[in-house]
C-alpha cells in the first residue's frame, strides 16, 4: 500500500495482508486497514490517492522489509530496493517491479469500533487499543502483467 503523492516525493509504503476487492456503491473498490500507529496512515489521512501494488516472489525480501520498517526511520523504500514511479492516473506512486498494479481514489473512511465485534476473539488482534481505520478506494486503473495471471 502506497499514499502520497510522487511528484512531490512526499509518500509511505507499507505491505498489507487485511483488505478486500469488490463492488461497493455501484463502484469496483479495494478496501485496506491501517493503524493509526503506522507512518502511511498520515498519508492516507492527507493525500486522496493510494496505490496497492502486487509484486513477484524474488520481492519477498523487500515486503518483509516495507511491513516492517516505519518510514519515519528512514527511507525504507530506497533500502528495499523499489522504484517508485508515476501511475497512470492518480499522484501515488506505483511501482517499477510490481506485476499487478491498482490505482485507487479514496471513497470512503471509517474505523473499527471494538462495542460493534460481534465476535469476541477479534479482540485479541487490538489488546485494547491501536484500531484499524478503514479505507475503501474507487479502484480508477489496473495494470499488470497478463502472462502471470493467464
Amino acid at each position: 500500500l502506497t499514499c502520497g503523492d510522487f511528484t512531490s516525493r512526499q509518500f509511505n509504503s507499507m505491505t498489507i495482508s487485511w483488505g478486500s476487492i469488490g463492488v461497493m456503491w455501484n463502484k469496483p473498490f479495494i478496501q485496506v486497514v491501517v493503524r493509526p500507529s503506522r507512518y502511511t496512515f498520515e498519508f492516507m489521512q492527507k493525500y486522496p490517492h493510494f496505490t496497492v501494488c502486487a509484486f513477484p516472489e524474488p520481492y519477498r525480501h523487500a515486503l518483509e522489509l516495507l511491513g516492517s520498517e516505519s518510514g519515519r526511520d528512514g527511507n525504507k523504500i530506497a533500502k528495499a530496493k523499489v522504484t517508485p514511479s508515476n501511475g497512470l492516473v492518480v499522484d501515488a506512486p506505483v511501482f517499477m517491479e510490481a506485476n499487478l498494479i491498482f490505482e485507487c481514489r479514496k471513497i470512503h473512511m471509517d474505523a473499527f469500533h471494538p462495542q460493534k465485534f460481534i465476535d469476541p476473539v477479534i479482540e485479541k488482534s487490538y489488546n485494547g487499543s491501536n484500531y484499524h481505520a478503514i479505507y475503501y478506494g474507487e479502484i480508477l486503473a489496473i495494470s499488470g502483467d497478463r502472462t502471470l495471471y493467464t
